[in-house]
């Protein structure tokens, strides 16, 4: 699978022990993040993160900022892109099983990297369960 990667200033650290992990796997990954820990703004790194993933370029986007609110924010400006800022194991599951979420955004200041290396385990095989919660996402995308 081809993974894009991206992170501000707060998530360097957490970038490169996941890029471990997903290399790990045998997946792909391309990083947008940068990879030094003087501030930097996130929607530099972002936006070209989600706009891969809205171009399918890639087919899932992990982004990681102190909060993961800012990062969340900026990708979801893009159409086709369902970006889910996620604290729990729960909340990424439920992400992926009913909004078909493509791009995962971790809050590095709140959750351990071993947590986040949970949240991407789970966020990679966790499948989207259609059904009811295909008709909501589909509405989720503008048409402006």
């Amino acid at each position: 699978m081809n993974i894009a990667i991206g992170n501000d200033h707060a998530g360097t650290s957490y970038k490169f022990e996941l890029i471990k992990l997903l290399e790990s796997k045998g997946h792909t990954v391309k990083n947008y993040g940068t990879n030094e820990e003087n501030s930097v703004d996130y929607p530099d790194f972002i936006h070209p993160l989600a706009q891969d993933v809205e171009d399918k370029k890639v087919d899932l986007g992990i982004i990681i900022c102190g909060s993961g609110n800012g990062a969340q924010m900026t990708a979801n400006k893009h159409q086709g892109v369902r970006a889910a800022l996620c604290w729990n194991n729960e909340l990424v599951a439920l992400a992926r099983q009913h909004n078909n979420a493509n791009i995962l955004s971790i809050p590095a200041r709140f959750v351990s990297v071993h947590q986040a290396m949970a949240f991407v385990n789970i966020f990679l095989e966790t499948e989207f369960e259609g059904g009811r919660h295909q008709n909501r996402v589909a509405k989720i995308a503008t048409t402006c």
